[in-house]
């Protein structure tokens, strides 16, 4: 990868990243800095990456250095207001949808609210974020799967509540 590629990357990927590491976190700073680490591991192996490469190494290392983050700072039960991604239209009507929704993410494991960002909210291919988090094919489908249903259990029981 040249100099000019991985300018490239940075204008291509810093903001997919930067969105999964956040939603992930719920930490703008933390999210940030770990971005920012993510970008200078590339440059430091800009001679081993290659640029149709790069996307799938940024998401893994970011990925790593988050879990690695979480780890130290033991942040797994912290959760702090972060943006609405979920917003449809106007956020005003939508907003009791988005509280539900970032509520249920809330509720995953990181393994789960992991590979189900990277499916349904970066669009990453199940062979892919089996690449990006280490985990088979089969593992990465379970996990979704598993996140799936317990995010639709707790929507379910969030609109028995409420009516």
């Amino acid at each position: 990868m040249t100099t000019k590629e991985y300018n490239i990357c940075v204008d291509l990927y810093t903001d997919r990243v930067y969105r999964f590491i956040l939603k992930s976190l719920r930490n703008e700073a933390d999210a940030e800095d770990i971005v920012q680490n993510a970008f200078e591991i590339l440059w430091k192996n800009i001679t081993k990456v290659e640029p149709e490469k790069a996307r799938a190494y940024l998401f893994s290392v970011a990925h790593k250095n988050m879990i690695d983050f979480m780890r130290k700072n033991s942040r797994i039960s912290q959760m702090e207001e972060i943006p609405d991604y979920f917003s449809v239209s106007d956020g005003k009507s939508n907003a009791d949808l988005t509280d539900a929704l970032n509520q249920s993410l809330a509720k995953l494991t990181e393994v789960q609210r992991s590979v189900l960002l990277l499916r349904d909210y970066e669009g990453y291919s199940y062979e892919e974020i089996a690449q990006i988090t280490e985990l088979t094919e089969a593992q990465v489908k379970v996990y979704i799967y598993r996140a799936r249903q317990k995010m639709q259990q707790y929507l379910a029981g969030l609109d028995k509540i409420l009516n």
